[in-house]
């Protein structure tokens, strides 16, 4: 019974109604409606992964995740079962929820990493065939149509022979009896034409009365003469009648051998449209998933900018005031907390918030929190909110409150480890305030023992008093802004609060002279101990308002961060810019030189080269190099030499040391760090400022200088030292060769072409063996390739 109350309590019925809108089917908004709480955290976390995934899904398709032409089949399925006979319409929906099953279950498939989503639709049975069958046999207005069966089109086609028979016969009649007609028209009453006759003319056309006008002037006569075809007519109809009855209980029985499939089908649709309901909802709340947490282990309840949903929702709907969010962050070894305060400060929106928030959680909803949201599963939310005092029941507030709390202790029991969440609004008020006071505290300190966490809302002072005294207990307070006399709804941790009754009577127009004589009233003590909270408040004020500031500053850092990678990135993408320009123009560079070079070489092959032309050619080419040849890189900076009393480092251990001897010839010097004496080389230290020393140059005997020898000129391909053997025979070709040889210096070019090869092979044997030639190699590209052979002779 508690935990009905509790959720009236807690408007939670009000959060299933909102949930229900965003539901897409009717199956999914009537489980939102009465949306069932979770006894086990593993049903919870499957709750939660199914939200997820949806979520996840939702956010990857262009569009939200379909259910068009699923429908609430549950009843036609029953009696399905109990060899009922279904209607068309029933049959179509059907058709068209295993089609949009089976498109849900293709979007899943399609999709990776949605393991809990895929394993719900993994046994969705949707038989394409059944579908197929019911649009073969039923149209789009849930008719039968002719395809059905043969039969049914043959009866279809004496149903409108006998119809255009009976209206030709009428039209005939018309037109004949015109005069004794009230107007030319045929229409129908119940399955029988008729015509209106006037009731003057009766026995002009002679027939069966089936209907009369309201005044009585006409008669609708079906003629004597269609009679017989009349008869005919309801008989092909009850034929009709009975052949589409036929074919709909052909198609029942088969929907009916397949009902646990379809009944399965129908939760695991109405399963999927929940989670997206969730998932949706979430998404508009703007909600972050819970994750839960042991406090066993630690761990602390963390809901920041924590929002109540009905606010949010009274706020976007119905025009509401803006929602102050709150922060929760409750240690683990906090069993209660306090929170006191004015009255109208927040403290029952508070508790509600948070019940909201742990039932949220348990039915697989996102929390309306900033991330992280961290928060226990409970296994009971009991709440004790509001007044409960009843004139039927004979109920005071006092009466009401602690029967409301008897039924939250009976619920709680004795257990072992308790995991429930208690809220209790007002405790120990409508009574005696010492005994209440004392009721209050002997309650909250059961509950330390027997509940998981227990808010309560207070205006006793000596509750305030029970976190000095217990470190289970923690207070808390709703602030008030005594420059405008009105609460600003924020909740404040560690201080308690106090109730500003008499500032609060003072606003609301109570004379002044009565609260100047409530304040004389009140007692020293008390206004001692408002005023230290005072003091604690306007310490808090400040402490906030300096950790605003620095939060300021600290987006002004990251603010500033990210402009300096940024520019660093732009300096980056300059710096390859210009590394791929100046690769660019090197090549450009390259490409031209070699221009120059081949214009050089075209210049010594026209004509006779002669030594000048070698000089001059030998010269251009220098210039060329010059040219394009990069400067030479600067010389690096000279190191330091140590002196006698110099602080250097040594590298190996990176520690400071004083030279103690100038470096000797072989680079040795001694040095000390703290009390330790030791040699190290050069090469072993450093300046303070990273500076390497300058190696000790030691004298070398000064070798014979010899003359460098004279620049050769370059080998240019001339008539001179080219050789042509092309056609000629091997034993030929090296008569020619070998004169060719003895008469060259450096460089001869010899042509033999590709052909067969064989003049080839032969040059190449005997250039192998001549003690002249030092070496032979093929020509460049340009000059034939492997067509022409280079030798160099010694």
């Amino acid at each position: 019974m508690i935990q009905s109350e509790t959720l009236e309590l807690l408007e939670w019925y009000r959060l299933c109604q909102h949930l229900a809108t965003f539901a897409a089917t009717k199956l999914g908004a009537i489980a939102s409606t009465n949306l069932q709480i979770p006894t086990s955290q593993a049903v919870s976390e499957q709750l939660l992964a199914q939200t997820k995934e949806v979520y996840q899904l939702e956010s990857q398709l262009t569009t939200s995740l379909s259910f068009d032409g699923i429908q609430d089949i549950g009843d036609s399925i029953r009696r399905a079962e109990l060899q009922g006979i279904l209607a068309g319409d029933e049959l179509l929906a059907i058709a068209t929820t295993l089609a949009g099953a089976r498109n849900l279950r293709r979007v899943i498939d399609n999709q990776e990493n949605l393991p809990v989503l895929t394993d719900l639709v993994a046994d969705l049975r949707t038989y394409p065939e059944i579908e197929q069958e019911i649009h073969r046999c039923i149209d789009e207005r849930g008719q039968v149509s002719d395809r059905a069966s043969q039969k049914l089109s043959d009866i279809r086609d004496d149903l409108r022979r006998l119809r255009s028979q009976i209206n030709q016969k009428l039209h005939n009649i018309l037109q004949a009896k015109s005069n004794a007609v009230q107007e030319q028209l045929i229409t129908q009453r119940g399955d029988r034409f008729v015509i209106p006759v006037k009731a003057s003319h009766k026995d002009v056309i002679p027939g069966i009365v089936h209907d009369t006008s309201t005044s009585g002037v006409t008669l609708y006569v079906e003629p004597n003469s269609i009679v017989p075809m009349g008869n005919q007519l309801r008989q092909t109809l009850k034929r009709e009648q009975v052949e589409e009855e036929a074919i709909r209980r052909v198609l029942t029985e088969q929907v009916a051998a397949v009902t646990p499939d379809l009944e399965r089908l129908l939760a695991i649709v109405t399963t999927l449209d929940l989670a997206a309901a969730r998932s949706r909802y979430s998404y508009w709340l703007k909600a972050n998933p819970p994750r839960f947490i042991n406090r066993e282990e630690q761990e602390i309840i963390t809901l920041r900018q924590l929002r109540h949903p009905l606010l949010v929702w009274q706020q976007q709907h119905e025009q509401g005031h803006t929602v102050i969010p709150v922060d929760l962050l409750i240690s683990p070894h906090i069993r209660v907390v306090t929170i006191t305060g004015p009255n109208t400060g927040g403290k029952t929106v508070t508790l509600k918030t948070l019940g909201l928030a742990a039932l949220m959680a348990k039915v697989g909803l996102f929390i309306p929190a900033r991330e992280p949201v961290e928060m226990p599963w409970f296994d009971q939310v009991l709440a004790d909110i509001g007044d409960e005092q009843s004139l039927q029941q004979s109920l005071s507030t006092f009466s009401g409150h602690i029967r409301r709390i008897s039924r939250i202790l009976n619920a709680l029991g004795n257990e072992e480890q308790p995991n429930s969440l208690v809220l209790l609004d007002e405790v120990g008020a409508g009574t005696d305030p010492a005994e209440g006071s004392a009721l209050a505290i002997a309650l909250l300190q059961y509950l330390a023992q027997h509940a998981q966490l227990t808010i309560a809302t207070t205006h006793f002072g000596e509750l305030k008093a029970l976190k000095y005294e217990d470190a289970r207990f923690e207070n808390a307070s709703v602030e008030f802004d005594e420059a405008t006399l009105s609460p600003t709804y924020r909740l404040l941790w560690g201080i308690p609060g106090r109730s500003n009754a008499l500032a609060i009577a003072l606003r609301l127009g109570l004379k002044p002279e009565v609260v100047e004589q409530a304040k004389t009233q009140v007692g020293e003590a008390t206004d001692e101990v408002n005023q230290v909270i005072a003091g604690l408040e306007a310490q808090r004020r400040s402490q906030e308002t300096k950790a605003a500031e620095a939060q300021k500053l600290v987006q002004q850092a990251e603010r500033l961060y990210k402009e300096v990678s940024d520019k660093a990135a732009a300096l980056q993408e300059r710096e390859k810019s210009l590394r791929a320009s100046q690769e660019i123009a090197v090549q450009q560079a390259i490409a031209q030189a070699k221009g120059e070079i081949a214009q050089v070489i075209r210049r010594l092959q026209q004509g006779t080269p002669t030594a000048q032309d070698a000089q001059a050619a030998t010269n251009a080419l220098n210039q060329i190099t010059q040219k394009y040849q990069p400067a030479p890189p600067p010389k690096p900076k000279a190191g330091f030499m140590p002196k006698v009393g110099d602080r250097i480092r040594i590298s190996q251990f990176g520690q400071p040391a004083e030279v103690l001897t100038a470096p000797d010839e072989d680079g040795e010097l001694t040095v000390r760090f703290g009390i330790m004496k030791m040699t190290v080389k050069l090469q072993d230290i450093e300046s303070l400022d990273g500076q390497k020393p300058e190696p000790i140059a030691k004298p070398k005997p000064t070798p014979t200088q010899t003359p460098p020898p004279p620049q050769a000129a370059p080998a240019i391909r001339t008539s001179k030292n080219t050789v042509d053997l092309r056609g000629k025979r091997v034993a030929d070709a090296e008569i020619e060769l070998d004169k060719a040889i003895s008469e060259a210096h450096g460089q001869i070019w010899i042509i033999h072409g590709h052909g067969t090869g064989k003049l080839r092979q032969g040059v190449h044997a005997y250039l192998q063996q001549h003690p002249r030639v030092s070496s032979y190699e093929p020509a460049e590209q340009a000059d034939g390739g492997s067509g022409v052979t280079i030798a160099h002779i010694s």
